[in-house]
């Protein structure tokens, strides 16, 4: 049997979107109501765009890319070129719960 986490507390609202937003990859608040690509620390991921404006998923489950190495538990978080990746000095903690190695893709709680 296999399980899904997908829907888990997901909690979703609108921002505007800074030129470049990329569904799927983690946001950043980057100005008043605004949000752009992660670059560092994120807020949480873009789900859709429609008309200058992203659906930006801030609680739940979500999977990502990362690089490096990562495991699950509590690590803290942040985004070096549209992937996760630890950083113990820069980062906010997120929950990992799974961690595929063979599509370097992790399962977060943000």
């Amino acid at each position: 049997m296999t399980v899904s986490f997908d829907g888990y507390n997901a909690n979703t609202i609108t921002f505007e979107a800074a030129s470049g937003v990329t569904v799927g990859l983690p946001v950043m608040i980057s100005a008043n109501g605004k949000v752009s690509n992660a670059t560092s620390a994120f807020c949480g991921v873009c789900k859709s765009l429609k008309n200058g404006y992203a659906a930006v998923q801030l609680d739940g489950y979500v999977r990502l890319p990362y690089t490096g190495s990562i495991a699950v538990g509590y690590k803290q978080l942040v985004v070096d070129d549209g992937e996760i990746k630890v950083d113990t000095t820069n980062g906010r903690e997120h929950l990992v719960i799974d961690v595929d190695s063979t599509t370097n893709t992790a399962g977060i709680i943000l």
